[in-house]
């Protein structure tokens, strides 16, 4: 079979779908790799490096697409990226089917299969594609350090002949991956970290990573499914402002993760509540992508409101791409060799992992949340 590496094409995008280590693996299996030239040059992959490992580079992207029985990419491709695609092939990639529409259907009428890794099951073994995971835990490391750039003071507290320095206030807003690495960080570089999350269950990660837990006290209404809320009660939500108002004042940096999969993220984070920060505090919107967790946050975007800075970038794993590509290339690929073996696919259409992450297969919509009733 012939693996294809397109060059992503989508806005500040820097990562690559597969490094040339991985590339190794995948030769080694008796699959044919081949890598758009300059692919891998934003996350700084030569084509030399990829020819290296087996790979043949690409110049003619009409071609690559069109000789390709499996298409690698990080982003969901453009329909006329979809168009190219011969019948039977098949596309691995971030898709966001729930979402992206057009995606969808451009694949259903293209006569592809397409697989999501968005949609992979969070279970067990299927740790090491949880490319949802990997790339998350990069951006909330990232984020602290763009928010401590921004600010204007030191992270830790600091005793000098002229005095003492208070440390830093951090609020994060979220204790999922991302909220976690935040955390971690934060300490790491010696503040005081306060977190948030409508989950219980996490605060015991929260403590052992030395963050303070804000409780609120839950109802019937939080419903969790695969590890995200799924729904909560406007009385909780009212709740858990009204408690967050009180530490938000106080806070430095905001640090808001909060993500509803296929939905609009939740404001976290009101006009208000900007207004009653300390001049020159920061706030990070990692959800702005899909709508923001902070009111007036633009994607793309650092904007200052009333003296607080909001950092709206959309893109954070991509500031980081050569780990972000080396995580997410060990994600599909792992991905890759659990579904098919060089001469194809197996198709256990019932089996899990395959049942949850395919979305169309041979240009029928197949994913049951897609499937009307």
């Amino acid at each position: 079979m012939i693996v294809a590496v397109p060059k992503e094409t989508k806005l500040k995008e820097n990562r690559v779908a597969l490094t040339p280590d991985v590339v190794k693996d995948l030769v080694k299996k008796g699959f044919q790799v081949e890598v758009e030239s300059g692919a891998g040059l934003n996350s700084f992959f030569s084509d030399e490096a990829y020819t290296s490992a087996g790979a043949v580079c690409v110049s003619d992207r009409k071609q690559l697409y069109a000789n390709a029985d499996v298409i690698l990419k990080v982003n969901a491709p453009a329909n006329d990226e979809i168009a190219g695609m011969k019948k039977g092939a098949v596309l691995i990639s971030f898709l966001w089917a729930a979402t992206n529409a057009d995606v969808v259907s451009a694949a259903a009428k293209a006569g592809i299969s397409a697989f999501s890794m968005d949609a992979v099951p969070r279970i067990s073994r299927a740790q090491k594609m949880d490319a949802l995971s990997s790339q998350a835990n990069l951006a909330g490391y990232k984020a602290v350090l763009m928010a401590a750039n921004t600010l204007g003071k030191i992270f830790p507290m600091m005793t000098t002949a002229a005095g003492t320095i208070r440390p830093s206030k951090v609020l994060i807003f979220g204790a999922g991956v991302a909220g976690l690495q935040a955390i971690a960080t934060a300490k790491r570089l010696g503040a005081v970290v306060e977190v948030t999350d409508i989950r219980p269950e996490t605060k015991e990660q929260v403590q052992s990573l030395g963050g303070k837990f804000i409780e609120v006290t839950g109802d019937d209404s939080i419903k969790i499914e695969g590890g995200y809320v799924k729904g909560v009660s406007e009385d909780f939500l009212k709740k858990q402002q009204e408690l967050i108002a009180k530490h938000i004042k106080e806070a430095d940096i905001v640090i808001t993760t909060a993500l509803i999969p296929g939905k609009r993220a939740p404001v976290l984070v009101t006009e208000e509540m900007v207004s009653s920060m300390k001049f020159g505090s920061v706030i990070v919107d990692m959800a702005v992508e899909q709508g923001g967790n902070v009111v007036g946050s633009e994607s793309n975007q650092t904007i200052v409101k009333k003296g607080v800075t909001i950092i709206g970038e959309s893109n954070i794993p991509s500031l980081l791409p050569m780990n972000a590509s080396a995580l997410y290339a060990k994600n599909i690929a792992t991905l890759l060799f659990h579904l098919a073996e060089d001469k194809g696919f197996k198709w256990e259409m019932d089996e899990d992992i395959t049942k949850g992450s395919l979305i169309v297969h041979n240009g029928v919509v197949v994913h049951p949340s897609l499937i009307k009733s």
